[in-house]
């Protein structure tokens, strides 16, 4: 049962129309032939896409009850906090850029909603695809196709003996993430990029995905909470639930995402 007393099967639905609504942006400018790619002073690139779906996310959660404060990968500056009760909403506008701009559709919107440091709502879109993906503390997980039919989701249990089946960033895959990958025996490499990943490990179709290398807290807040409603966990190496509670620093540590079955 939640913990929150928060109406999160009310705000998982609101939140999928405006993922949905922002998608419709991000796609708008991905049928141009200029996308206007810059570079922040990380070096990440930054695309006219990027900043349209925010605006509208920004705008559309605005008006949601009970107004929190937004925490946005595009807008972190206008972020003073959460609320006294430790909300706020964490939006990735575009996760995946890189992808978007080599035009390979994988790419998503990212909406989660904090308590206590604790992700408790997500929606991920993937606009190209088509499929929405969504999860809620108490409500449940559920993939949503390109025809609009909902499934609910739960994490697969690996079977002994049998390979197991690991995704991994087509962005990013170094030598410890290997050296960890190997450690476990036999394995299914399956690289792809964005949040796309986390969300399949939800819908049973992977075991794990270990991340140890650098993200932001926006990159993983939306399907964390997916995972977690699915019935899988999304943990550090040393065993710990990643928190959402310390927004001064917004990197998260290296974490692995499980699904029904941790390796020994």
């Amino acid at each position: 049962m939640p913990t929150t007393s928060l109406p999160l099967k009310e705000l998982l639905q609101q939140v999928d129309d405006i993922a949905r609504r922002s998608g419709d942006a991000v796609l708008q400018v991905y049928g141009e032939e200029d996308f206007g790619v810059e570079h922040k002073d990380d070096d990440s690139p930054l695309t006219r896409a990027d900043l349209a779906a925010n605006a509208v996310i920004l705008d559309e959660l605005s008006q949601l009850q009970p107004q929190l404060p937004i925490l946005s990968e595009e807008a972190v500056d206008a972020f003073a906090g959460p609320d006294a009760q430790g909300r706020y909403w964490l939006v990735d506008p575009l996760d995946g850029t890189k992808e978007f701009i080599k035009r390979n559709g994988e790419f998503t919107v990212n909406i989660a909603l904090i308590e206590q440091g604790r992700a408790v709502l997500g929606v991920v879109f993937a606009p190209v695809l088509k499929t929405l993906w969504k999860g809620a503390e108490g409500v449940g997980a559920f993939r949503v196709d390109a025809d609009g039919r909902s499934e609910p989701m739960q994490v697969s249990t690996h079977q002994p003996g049998t390979p197991w089946k690991i995704f991994a960033s087509r962005s990013h895959l170094g030598p410890h993430t290997l050296a960890w990958m190997e450690a476990l025996g036999e394995y299914e490499l399956i690289r792809m990029g964005s949040s796309i990943k986390l969300c399949l490990v939800a819908e049973g179709k992977g075991d794990l995905y270990p991340r140890l290398g650098p993200t932001c807290l926006w990159d993983t807040a939306a399907s964390h909470a997916i995972i977690n409603a699915a019935g899988g966990q999304l943990l550090t190496p040393e065993g710990v639930e990643l928190s959402y509670a310390d927004t001064s620093e917004t990197l998260n540590p290296h974490f692995i995402v499980y699904g029904g079955t941790l390796p020994k």
